[in-house]
């Protein structure tokens, strides 16, 4: 038992000095500090996975505060959502969880830090720094209209579109953070998850894209955010509103991988190229709405067996 003690005490010296290093990295060394944040959770959850979630805890808290020490205060908010991650991430290889309750667990613990991070900013600092970005992109569409008016002689936007603009950039702002979170940790923990394996870990694998199936029950959303828009249609800018514009936003998303998915999938069953599968993963975005139609047909319908029953004969 001390010697159990003494090892998880000396390999967590271990981790919280890497993950200090990489903070320190991603704070001073500009070529490569977006590589260091990647890889900043890898220490931590590596360590969660081999040992009990409350030393995991406190092993964080360390490298967080270590963090402030050599990085200064300002990467408080980088070492305390990338800590958290490590630890949800260690956990759910600890316990065995499949690739996808990993990556829905580290999206949702990235997404509730960030959240608190911002409330922080706002109580103790007074920094908003979703007003900030938006008058940030406010600035930018400016320039480049005066830009665009002292080249052609006209603006690219007029006043009511950047209004317009700028307005449904705010409403769909909670969509956009949330899967602005999912899609940072996917990012996270595609890079991280190799490296655990090659340090002796036994870690999950998602099944192939072109075998995604979403819960159907994502039609019934879908139908659900249709009819509140025929039918009760609500005020622009009220809180059903900024509800139903996010919901949507969401499901678009969800839609258009859906598509992407079968796509794979039928491309895949037909023996075609792999760059093919790149191609019309290009062409998905241009062809937005023909990708959430081709996702609600693929939930609603039996249609990958029609595929694989065409594909045998």
């Amino acid at each position: 038992m001390p010697n159990n003690q003494t090892k998880a005490l000396v390999q967590g010296s271990m981790m919280v000095a890497i993950f200090t290093i990489l903070m320190l990295i991603s704070a001073y060394v500009p070529f490569i500090f977006m590589v260091a944040l990647l890889f900043a959770p890898l220490p931590i959850a590596w360590y969660s996975a081999n040992y009990k979630r409350s030393s995991s805890i406190l092993v964080a808290v360390v490298g967080c505060i270590l963090t402030v020490l050599t990085s200064g205060i300002t990467m408080v908010p980088f070492a305390f959502i990338l800590a958290l991650l490590g630890v949800v991430m260690g956990n759910a290889i600890q316990q065995k969880k499949s690739k996808l309750y990993l990556f829905m667990s580290s999206g949702i613990a990235l997404l509730l830090s960030m959240a608190i991070v911002f409330v922080a900013f706002v109580q103790f600092a007074g920094i908003n720094m979703i007003d900030m970005s938006l008058e940030l992109v406010l600035e930018n569409y400016e320039q480049s209209n005066e830009l665009a008016k002292s080249v052609t002689g006209q603006v690219m936007f007029q006043p009511e579109q950047l209004e317009a603009m700028l307005k449904t950039i705010e409403l769909t702002m909670p969509a956009t953070v949330t899967i602005s979170a999912f899609f940072a940790a996917f990012i996270i923990v595609t890079l991280n998850l190799p490296v655990l394996k090659r340090l002796g870990l036994v870690v999950p694998k998602f099944t192939p894209f072109q075998n995604m199936r979403l819960p159907r029950s994502i039609l019934w959303y879908y139908m659900i955010v249709l009819c509140i828009n025929l039918f009760m249609r609500p005020e622009v800018g009220s809180t059903l509103d900024i509800i139903v514009l996010n919901v949507s936003y969401i499901l678009w998303i969800l839609l258009i991988l859906q598509g992407i998915s079968f796509i794979h999938y039928f491309i895949s069953k037909k023996g075609m190229p792999n760059g093919v599968k790149w191609v019309a993963t290009l062409l998905a975005l241009p062809l937005s709405s023909f990708m959430i139609l081709l996702g609600i047909v693929d939930l609603g319908f039996d249609v990958r067996s029609l595929v694989k029953g065409k594909t045998k004969e």
